[in-house]
């Protein structure tokens, strides 16, 4: 069963309005430790996000050696210097992602966006959680019983149809090793396949002895 983001994400979630203060944003991250607040409207709807990056462009702006820095930063982040409230501050195109979304498809997207968070929105855009690398990697908490309790119950039974005295399946550490003699080479390689995802699984070492072609 794929792990969805409704099942690792962080609620409720820390967020400010648009109004909220250059000084409160700064006691915010400092105070709940966090590197980013999204900002809703009265509504609870997300409209953007102001990370610690939106924040120090005051910094490199205005510090001691600001104004050999201020030249070479882009408009947008000489305007973000200037702002003093979230809603000058905050990134507004926020990539988002849904409770039902799968870990994998946010990890995804964290991945190439080489972003530390997401937030998670519901159908209507209300902020409803959000969810960060670390809570990516919550899925490798799971047991090696868990898996394997997964892999012969859920994928070679159920799914596959198979039985699984079939096959030895062992997990050490989230890594999996199948051995045995699938019926047919599309057999194994679903097995292998399925045993791969499930959510878990650091590595997976294929020793099935395949039917000669």
């Amino acid at each position: 069963m794929k792990t969805k983001v409704k099942d690792v994400m962080t609620t409720p979630v820390v967020a400010v309005k648009p109004t909220a203060s250059f000084r409160e944003l700064a006691a915010a991250l400092r105070r709940h430790r966090i590197s980013a607040l999204p900002v809703v409207d009265d509504d609870a709807k997300l409209i953007g996000i102001v990370s610690e990056a939106d924040m120090l462009a005051k910094e490199a702006l205005y510090g001691s050696h600001g104004g050999v820095i201020a030249d070479r930063l882009p408009l947008r982040e000489r305007e973000k210097a200037d702002g003093v409230i979230a809603g000058e501050l905050m990134t507004r195109q926020t990539v988002t992602v849904t409770p039902d979304d799968t870990v994998e498809q946010a990890a995804q997207l964290m991945y190439h966006l080489r972003v530390k968070r997401l937030p998670v929105t519901d159908p209507d855009g209300h902020l409803v959680g959000i969810v960060s690398r670390s809570d990516m990697l919550a899925v490798y908490e799971r047991s090696d019983e868990q898996i394997l309790a997964e892999i012969t119950g859920d994928v070679i039974q159920r799914e596959l149809l198979v039985d699984p005295a079939l096959f030895t399946v062992t997990v050490a550490d989230g890594v999996v090793t199948l051995q045995g003699s699938p019926e047919t080479a599309a057999i194994g390689r679903a097995l292998a396949e399925k045993a791969r995802a499930v959510p878990g699984v650091v590595a997976l070492r294929d020793e099935l002895t395949y039917p000669a072609a």
